[in-house]
């Protein structure tokens, strides 16, 4: 059986509750804070879901800069990756995920699957660094302004990553 790890930096709980709804959702799945996961760690598992949040001016949330740096340094070959971002988009509509977005930019360098793009339709934001080629480049929540919105968008998305994971 393939390992899925939910991988997730979070400063206030936010983005920790949201992991911890994905990790029930996903059978098996392990949710784990990236403060201290090493590159050891992080190669076991196949699937992995990444979750952080947006902060100041499109910035990674704090425990993400280090992880960034393990993640980078990961054999990411064969695994399947799955990203979900928090953001704030009427506070900072021209930022918003871009955290997410800054993610995308550094896996796409790496031979793994991204999977779970989201559309963006139901959003109102300006620009975003997820947002490519017409939709997000993974799930978009904003719990700030729609929280009432996140247990659907997740229960939407887990459906369709679920099928593209190992």
């Amino acid at each position: 059986m393939s390992k899925t790890g939910v991988f997730y930096g979070s400063t206030v709980g936010n983005t920790r509750f949201v992991a911890e709804k994905i990790g029930k959702l996903l059978v098996n799945a392990e949710v784990l804070s990236v403060k201290d996961l090493s590159k050891e760690t992080i190669e076991l598992y196949d699937n992995i879901v990444l979750g952080t949040s947006t902060w100041g001016v499109g910035s990674f949330q704090d425990d993400f800069y280090k992880f960034v740096v393990q993640l980078m340094a990961c054999d990411l070959s064969g695994k399947t990756i799955a990203m979900f971002g928090l953001g704030d988009q009427m506070n900072y509509p021209d930022t918003y995920c871009d955290g997410m977005g800054r993610l995308y930019e550094l896996l796409r360098q790496k031979e793994c699957t991204i999977v779970g793009r989201w559309p963006a339709d139901d959003y109102n934001f300006s620009e975003s660094r997820a947002y490519v080629d017409g939709k997000m480049v993974g799930l978009a929540l904003d719990e700030d302004n729609e929280p009432d919105l996140t247990d659907y968008r997740i229960r939407t998305w887990i459906e369709q990553i679920k099928t593209m994971f190992k």
